[in-house]
């Protein structure tokens, strides 16, 4: 396959927004679509070469593999190990026993997914405490080279058009799934490779057709390309659907520049200067260090990063991503430097490793000796119910089920919460944790929610949701609830800060005591819903506990009152359940006697 130094300036113009976005640097808003372009150049690249090697009768899976292995492998276990000590020294349990899931997912190639069924937003603030999030667009990446060579040497026999248009159909297919999977499952649209795919066929299109017409000169073309590119990274947000018909801005542009930025084009040359290209060579390595780089510099930090410290950050990713390219990939990439045969026993090794660190993080609950004795660990995990809290479906509560239900408590994991107080309060209480629409809008707004209540003659009812009540009935619904002398109380949102991992390297007499400031966000909601919402119907976690907007987040014992930022521990609910009943509107709405 002949070089084309524009290919590595095109990869120094993906990467370089997606570390600048991660970094922080507000304007590369949409730094995330380097990502879309990397899935354009390794679809063009893959299929160049194995187009090539299929016509010249010289294709072998096993070398195609072998290849692919010594490109991708090596530099990823290496950042990989690197990654562990600090993982084991800087995280608290969960954590660290998330980091084990990601360490067995990523050597499986498959963190996509693990991604997806644990529900992980990439776009939430927590996100960036994970220091193997980035690798799911490996895991997209090595699916499509285990099916996509074996695709295209079976059906070749149909002809080169042929297999042209199938990936044309299938790249359609691919793209209608993702504007489906947006507005459906919008985690599942965004990791997996079905929604994906398109951005890697639309490489393998832009292959087939350079291999019949050569790369053509066209500087217009070439320039509206480059320009689509940087639209998307200047204009884009988080807010932006992806991958969708939106993404086809970027996508579109990194195709242009494959087929009509020939060397003599001027985006041709810019990207052939040495800058972009000698970013463009490192630009593998520079993806694996810099998430984890910003993701282990924010989960030592106690603040927020500031001032200088994201370019810090940049600057210590290039750094280390030439050293890794030039004493990690090279050498493993020249078979003469390693053989076959050690580079495989070699790799094994490692990868078995990996996954039995990983396995080891995840059984042992991330390991809480570290920090905890057995007591203190049991009181400081919200994996550890203070009490058996069942959801109900409203269509099985019947009977005398019915006659004794004091009140019902509708809402996501946090209503859950809500129910574990008033069960460590009091373990005979009767009550229903009701299944509910992730939406407050869909459940707290159904015409029939207030029916439902007074068919099992329940006379309170409590609402607690994560995203607070950004709903539009509040004063309806309140109005319908005193006309059926049905009491409504909303809980507010509660949020323990942005990192606790910093927790992990005080000792027990350290930690006794401490607040931080919560969520900017999550705050805001609860000042947005306290506007809203009349006095006598509202309990605010922030108002109540909250000094100097610093809130709790161990006891007077140094346990931990959340080990996920969200959720209560034992000792939170211990902690909590104090102040929550002694507050009016709670103690109207629980103490049904009154």
């Amino acid at each position: 396959m002949k070089y084309r130094a524009e290919i590595d300036g095109l990869r120094a113009l993906a990467v370089v927004p997606v570390i600048l976005f991660h970094a922080g640097i507000e304007l590369f808003s949409g730094g995330f679509v380097g990502v879309d372009v990397f899935f354009v150049i390794s679809g063009y690249l893959i299929t160049t070469i194995l187009i090539e090697d299929i016509e010249n009768k010289r294709f072998s899976i096993i070398n195609f593999y072998e290849r692919r292995a010594r490109r991708i492998l090596p530099a990823l276990f290496f950042v990989m190990l690197v990654c562990i000590p600090f993982a084991w020294m800087w995280m608290l349990p969960d954590p660290l026993e998330n980091f084990g899931q990601s360490l067995v997912a990523t050597t499986l190639f498959s963190n996509n997914i693990l991604l997806t069924t644990t529900e992980a937003d990439y776009w939430a603030v927590k996100a960036i405490y994970k220091p193997l999030l980035h690798t799911w667009s490996l895991g997209v990446e090595e699916q499509y080279y285990l099916v996509f060579p074996v695709f295209l040497i079976l059906a070749w026999r149909f002809g080169q058009n042929s297999v042209f248009w199938m990936i044309v159909v299938m790249s359609a297919g691919s793209l209608l799934m993702s504007e489906w999977g947006w507005r459906n499952s919008t985690t599942a649209n965004f990791y997996l490779t079905p929604t994906r795919a398109w951005e890697l066929f639309a490489g393998s299109i832009a292959a087939f057709v350079t291999q019949k017409q050569g790369v053509q000169k066209n500087n217009l073309l070439a320039l509206i390309g480059l320009a689509a590119i940087i639209f998307s990274i200047l204009i884009f947000d988080e807010a932006m659907p992806v991958p969708s018909l939106y993404s086809t801005v970027p996508v579109i542009g990194a195709v242009l520049l494959v087929l009509f930025a020939n060397k003599d084009t001027f985006a041709a040359r810019l990207l052939s200067t040495k800058v972009f290209v000698g970013i463009g060579l490192i630009s593998y390595s520079a993806y694996l260090w810099h998430q984890p780089l910003i993701s282990f510099f924010k989960i030592y930090s106690r603040n927020q990063v500031e001032n200088l410290e994201p370019w810090v950050l940049v600057f210590t990713t290039i750094c280390l991503s030439y050293l890794t390219w030039r004493f990690i990939e090279q050498p493993f990439r020249k078979g003469a430097t390693i053989s076959s045969s050690l580079f495989v026993a070699l790799i094994l090794s490692i990868a078995l490793g990996l996954i039995a660190i990983g396995a080891y993080f995840h059984v042992s609950n991330g390991a809480p000796e570290r920090m905890f004795s057995d007591e203190s660990y049991k009181r400081s995990t919200h994996e550890i119910n203070v009490a058996k809290v069942t959801r109900h479906d409203f269509r099985r509560l019947s009977g005398n089920i019915d006659k004794h239900i004091e009140f019902l408590i509708y809402g996501d994991s946090f209503a859950a919460d809500v129910a574990y107080l008033a069960k460590y309060r009091d373990p005979s209480v009767k009550l229903a944790l009701m299944s509910s629409d992730p939406s407050p809008q869909n459940e707290i707004c159904r015409d029939n929610i207030l029916s439902e209540v007074g068919r099992l003659g329940v006379k309170n009812v409590i609402f607690a949701y994560d995203e607070g009540f950004d709903i539009s009935c509040i004063n309806e619904i309140l109005v319908s609830a005193t006309k059926k002398d049905i009491d409504i109380l909303f809980i507010g949102t509660k949020q323990f800060g942005l990192n606790l991992n910093w927790l992990s390297r005080l000792g027990i007499d350290e930690r006794e005591a401490l607040c931080q400031q919560p969520s900017a966000e999550k705050v805001e909601f609860d000042i947005r819903d306290e506007k809203r919402i009349p006095e006598k119907h509202y309990f605010s976690f922030f108002r109540t506990y909250s000094k100097n907007n610093c809130f709790p987040i161990t006891n007077s014992l140094g346990e931990l009152l959340s080990s996920d930022r969200q959720h209560f521990t034992i000792s939170g609910v211990e902690y909590f359940s104090g102040k929550f009943f002694e507050n009016d509107n709670v103690r109207r709405v629980f103490d049904t006697e009154n």
